[in-house]
């Protein structure tokens, strides 16, 4: 029972990184009706920048991160002026196409400014483990659920009450209509570019901090988006809950399927759960069904 509580536990808290992820794809996709497949480059860019600041410069580890944020912002901002906004009012596919070139360039830049070797976080959080009874919790899973839902939080605020929040919630129900009432569509996709890559910088800092940083570390886009995909493309709660369910999936098939199989089954896992979930619900737990009239 002790191990099932403490694989229950690191799934969660892993699963609720996955979702601060999970939200840049859904950002994206409600405005745009495309799926960046750059989020997990825009990720290690994000992990690699605030490592730099900390390790190389010796910046507060918060400070860094709040750096790391505006410079992530910024990113977001010139990737979608001058790469994808000519791609408006085009075929979907030609902007999706675009975000896969994007992703092999920024992998470049990646390789050629940070090489391939596995780095390391200096120690930030406390490494005295805090137990809960008989599940033991590593300071950095506590530190790194507090980031991501006080970052929930604002990001839930923001969408409901802010005027850029609800002009963004307009623009995802109806481009046209939108502009009709002189919201800037341009603008809209510039912020939920600039949004995406600030939440994917932060996952990445948190799982940096976590596994250690590396190349490898921006397949965790291509694991995000079945999280996405399960919550719905169009569901922000969907990401949430999406998240938590892949990640204990994740945790679970590591813990009790991989000794059997000698490893490996946890990577495939969230892929195959997804799988059966849209042959029941196509649009995933919480996406709005479309409904076509000819």
């Amino acid at each position: 029972m002790t191990f099932f509580l403490q694989m229950l536990v690191t799934g969660i808290f892993i699963g609720s990184i996955y979702a601060l992820v999970a939200l840049g794809f859904v950002l994206i996709y409600k405005s745009s009706d495309a799926i960046n497949f750059a989020q997990g480059e825009f990720l290690l860019i994000g992990t690699y920048v605030c490592l730099t600041l900390v390790a190389s410069y010796n910046v507060p580890f918060f400070a860094a991160l709040i750096l790391t944020l505006i410079f992530s912002m910024l990113l977001g901002f010139a990737v979608e002026r001058f790469v994808l906004r000519p791609f408006i009012g085009e075929p979907v596919i030609s902007m999706i196409m675009a975000t896969i070139g994007l992703s092999s360039v920024l992998a470049g830049f990646v390789h050629i400014f940070w090489g391939h070797e596995t780095r390391v976080y200096p120690q930030i959080f406390p490494e005295e483990v805090v137990k809960f009874g008989t599940v033991q919790i590593a300071p950095v899973y506590l530190w790194s659920m507090v980031i991501v839902i006080a970052l929930l939080i604002i990001f839930t605020l923001f969408f409901k009450y802010s005027r850029l929040g609800i002009a963004m919630r307009a623009t995802a129900d109806d481009q046209q209509a939108a502009q009709s009432m002189g919201i800037s569509v341009k603008t809209i996709f510039a912020v939920s570019w600039a949004i995406a890559a600030i939440v994917s910088a932060v996952g990445g800092v948190l799982l940096g901090n976590i596994n250690g940083v590396n190349s490898s570390l921006s397949l965790i886009g291509l694991k995000v988006l079945p999280v996405a995909i399960l919550g719905g493309l169009d569901s922000i709660p969907g990401a949430i809950i999406g998240g938590v369910i892949i990640g204990v999936i994740e945790s679970m098939t590591g813990g009790y399927l991989d000794p059997l199989v000698g490893g490996g089954l946890k990577e495939v896992m969230p892929f195959v759960v997804l799988v059966f979930i849209l042959m029941i619900k196509p649009y995933g737990l919480f996406g709005k069904k479309e409904i076509e009239r000819v």
